[in-house]
């Protein structure tokens, strides 16, 4: 077992225990782009760590009750046997050489949504509460279970949307809904729909057990140490540096030139340091206490 992989699953497991996200959106291409696994490979074994991850924070959630069982229900009908379809798409597209090529290119563009998801979250999110009762939604079945044969074709393909991309379009059908009960619905959906992909790369043979149990050497003990220091980490610079890496992974998975990649990143890098310190800078102090001398004197003393 190779204990790089497991060193690597342990940094990705703590992103996914600080942000909720990123498990595929990092690992999978990881993989590919550090390791050398092929990507139908890579892709399948990042499904069967992730099926044994999720259940972890899909436990939370339901313990607390920011889960929507309807919406739940309406998604995995869609997206349970849509992950099957992903993974016999890949069967169709011919040869094994253009399979590897066609996942790296559907990777790459799926990074780039999940990055752009990621970013309309964090800004949905600021005006959204996330605490209080729940108010009550109507459910839209066939919006939602759209939404899951879509989720599920990319996952099965990728193994990336899971949470990005699924996540988004809910906040987009149900704007109602808390962060917290958004997080929790994805989460629980999301398991049955990373298992289902995962048994369908297993029958064709493309599941690395060696390289999914690497990973989850270092990745459940990751979600864990994640999760308990989550509440003191700043999540704004944890996510702003997850959306800097899912874009250059997804610019070099498009064999975008090294150094236009270079040039990106760093621009992407400038401007978010731009953007906090001029947060920081419109932050108004708030007034010192006046001093005890200072205060004016209760109308018993006058």
């Amino acid at each position: 077992m190779d204990l790089t992989l497991a060193l690597a699953g342990l940094g990705v497991g703590i992103v996914v225990g600080l942000t909720g996200m990123g498990g595929g959106a990092l690992m999978t291409p990881l993989l590919v782009l550090v390791f050398g696994v092929p990507p139908v490979a890579a892709v399948s074994s990042d499904l069967a760590a992730s099926a044994v991850m999720k259940p972890f924070g899909g436990w939370v959630h339901a313990r607390r009750g920011t889960v929507n069982w309807q919406l739940v229900g309406w998604l995995c009908a869609g997206s349970v046997p849509s992950a099957f379809l992903g993974v016999l798409l890949l069967r169709l597209l011919g040869d094994d050489e253009t399979v590897q090529h066609t996942i790296k290119i559907a990777l790459g563009a799926a990074l780039l949504l999940a990055a752009a998801g990621m970013l309309l979250k964090a800004w949905v999110t600021r005006h959204q509460r996330t605490d209080g009762p729940a108010e009550p939604i109507t459910v839209r079945p066939i919006p939602t279970l759209l939404v899951g044969v879509g989720g599920g074709v990319i996952v099965g393909l990728t193994s990336v949307g899971s949470g990005s991309l699924i996540i988004v379009a809910l906040l987009a059908l149900y704007p109602k809904l808390r962060a917290n009960d958004l997080v929790g619905t994805d989460l629980i959906q999301a398991i049955p729909l990373v298992i289902s992909a995962a048994v369908g790369h297993a029958l064709f043979g493309d599941l690395h057990l060696d390289i999914a149990g690497a990973v989850l050497l270092g990745s459940i003990p990751g979600v864990l140490l994640g999760a308990r220091i989550s509440s003191r980490a700043p999540g704004g610079i944890v996510r702003t540096a997850l959306v800097i890496v899912l874009l250059a992974s997804s610019l070099k998975l498009l064999d975008v030139p090294t150094t236009a990649v270079g040039l990106i990143t760093g621009t992407a890098i400038l401007a978010a340091v731009g953007v906090a310190v001029f947060r920081r800078t419109r932050r108004v102090p708030e007034p010192p206490a006046p001093a005890e001398d200072d205060r004016e004197p209760s109308l018993t003393a006058r």
